[in-house]
This record gives C-alpha cells, sequence and structure tokens, in this order.
C-alpha cells in the first residue's frame, strides 16, 4: 500500500502520533496487502449502510478506513458471539491486550485465517488518529456488557459517544481537513454527527434490542416517562399515538444533532467530503422513513433504506463531487 499523501502529516503535525520506523517484526508488504484486501471484503461484506459512502473516499485513504472497520466488526463479534456473559468479558479482556500490542506497532498473531490486524497497524502508522478514541470504542463494549439502560439523555450521550462518535473522529484523522480548517470544530461537529448516527441506530433497533437476550433499552427513562410509558408498552405499542408521539421526540433530538453538525463536510478534505456527505444522506434518509411511521420499527421487517436508494445517494455523492460542490 503506497505511503499516505505527504499533507497529510503536514495537515495533523500538532494532532497525534505518527510511527516513523516499522516494528522489528513488522509483516512483508505481501502480508499486508492481503491483510487489505481481507478488510474490504470484510467492510462490502458487513458494513451495509457504511460501504455506500466509504467506498467514495479516495485510495490509499480507503483502505485504511476498511481496516479501521474491519476492527471494529471484530470487537462487536467477538463479543456478540460469545455464548454468556463470562465468555464475553474474557474475549473483550483478551481483544484491549491485542489492541494495545497494535497501538504499539505489535501486529497480533492470527491462527484463523487472513486478518486484518497488519493492515490495522500500518493504518495506525500512516495516520494520526488518537489512540484515545480506539479505547473508548472498546469502553462502549463494556458498557454494553453491564447495560442496565439510562436515566437520562446526558447518561445516553456519554455511550452514544463511544461507540458513535468515536467512529467520526477516527474517520477524520484518516480523511484529514482543509487547509484552513480547525481541528477542533471538526472534532466537536464529528462527535455530534457520530451521536446523530447512533441514534438513529438506537431508533431503528429499538424493539430488536428489547427483544434480545439479555434485554437493552437504549431510549432513556426519562424520556419514557415524560411520556406515561414504560420500555413494555412502547414494545407493545401500547397507545400508538403516544408511542408515536415518543418516537417523534427521539428523532427530533437526532435531526437536531444532523443539523448541528452540517457545516462538518465544509471542513473535511474535498476528496473525501463525498464519503461523508453519503453516510450522512443515507443515516439521515433512513431517520425519516422512521419518523414518517414509526410503528414500521415494531414490525417483524427491519427497516433500512433499499440498495438501489443508497447508491443513488452514493451517486449523486460522486456526482456533487465531480462538479466542484465541495472545492
Amino acid at each position: 500500500m503506497a505511503e499516505g499523501p505527504p499533507w497529510q502529516a503536514l495537515r495533523f503535525a500538532k494532532g497525534g502520533r505518527r510511527v516513523s520506523t516499522p516494528a522489528p517484526s513488522s509483516p512483508s508488504s505481501s502480508e499486508v496487502e492481503a491483510s487489505f484486501s481481507h478488510c474490504r471484503e470484510i467492510t462490502r461484506r458487513e458494513a451495509r449502510n457504511f460501504y455506500y459512502g466509504l467506498r467514495l473516499t479516495p485510495e490509499p485513504r480507503r483502505s485504511a478506513v476498511y481496516s479501521i472497520y474491519a476492527w471494529m466488526r471484530y470487537a462487536d463479534d467477538q463479543v456478540d458471539e460469545a455464548a454468556d456473559l463470562a465468555t464475553k468479558r474474557v474475549r473483550l479482556a483478551s481483544l484491549r491486550e491485542m489492541t494495545a500490542d497494535a497501538l504499539g506497532g505489535k501486529v497480533p498473531t492470527s491462527d484463523d485465517g487472513p486478518s486484518f490486524w497488519p493492515a490495522f497497524v500500518d493504518t495506525l502508522a500512516r495516520y494520526p488518529i488518537d489512540h484515545a478514541h480506539l479505547t473508548a470504542m472498546l469502553d462502549g463494549l463494556a458498557e454494553d456488557l453491564d447495560h442496565a439502560g439510562y436515566d437520562s439523555w446526558e447518561s445516553l450521550d456519554r455511550y452514544c459517544y463511544r461507540v458513535g462518535s468515536t467512529v467520526g473522529l477516527v474517520c477524520i484523522r484518516i480523511w484529514g481537513l482543509r487547509p484552513a480548517a480547525s481541528l477542533a470544530q471538526a472534532e466537536e461537529l464529528s462527535t455530534a454527527r457520530g451521536r446523530a448516527f447512533q441514534l438513529t441506530n438506537i431508533l431503528r433497533d429499538v424493539a430488536r434490542d428489547f427483544d434480545d437476550t439479555p434485554r437493552r433499552v437504549y431510549l432513556p427513562q426519562s424520556l419514557l416517562s415524560a411520556h406515561g410509558l414504560s420500555a413494555e408498552s412502547l414494545r407493545a405499542w401500547s397507545g400508538p399515538a403516544i408511542c408515536s408521539a415518543l418516537m417523534h421526540h427521539a428523532a427530533q433530538r437526532a435531526r437536531d444533532l444532523y443539523a448541528q453538525s452540517a457545516p462538518l463536510e465544509s471542513l473535511i478534505d474535498p476528496a473525501c467530503a463525498p464519503a461523508l456527505w453519503g453516510m450522512t444522506q443515507i443515516y439521515s434518509r433512513l431517520l425519516d422513513v422512521i419518523d414518517a411511521d414509526p410503528s414500521a420499527v415494531f414490525g417483524t421487517k427491519r427497516v433500512s433504506l433499499s440498495a438501489a436508494r443508497k447508491g443513488l445517494i452514493a451517486l449523486t455523492a460522486a456526482v456533487r463531487q465531480r462538479t466542484g460542490v465541495w472545492a
């Protein structure tokens, strides 16, 4: 994989750590290349909504983002696929150790076929990613293991930051910013955008999470109480007007976060702004579908956008890029 563009190091000279020399046990270039190909396949197969936007990122930054996604997918699967809570904790502890090695420049070993680790470590070496954001993602997984619900929007915001905002904060360090853009402002807006994405996910999966084992209720108790509902009555759709009002309330909060973060694309390197715009359009349109008919979330079919609609959004982003919208 070719070295990232020279401006990448200059633009973030104050921001993060760059590794200029490889670790003693660095994998061969062919192993790294195979690892990036593996990450691309994982993203294509698993990312769904994200893949349509991420593929608009130019290389080599596209492959770098794929490697981050592959690590996140692996982290989720290690916890989700464990049979019991004790196994989940053991797997998460092991993942923390392997990630700590990767953050230190060492490629963790893998015995189960192609690995994303060489690509992940290579990406950490090439881009100034704040390691605290990756650690926060793991903290979000740990928070899920001890899930007890959320009393208020403030407590839910913390969770959304850990599992949603951190993704964007990592991505903007790979995508890069315009020369005059403020990193602090970009991080503030990216934090809001990530919370909007995560709240959209929560609304889409509110019924599935309730039905899961163990049961998870992410909508804050303060919201449920304000509408005179319990998690059980919402799941049963007891009183359609009241239940719809609650869902509209939560959707408006997500919509406000999308609006608050609207200037973010204007700060991102124009070559990568279409990727962010495309993903945001997909998620905000998904929110529109949920808000138009909240009861659909409680049906048997998961609410989603069609592949054709997501493809059209990606095509529109590419056309907007060629016409100089982000130039």
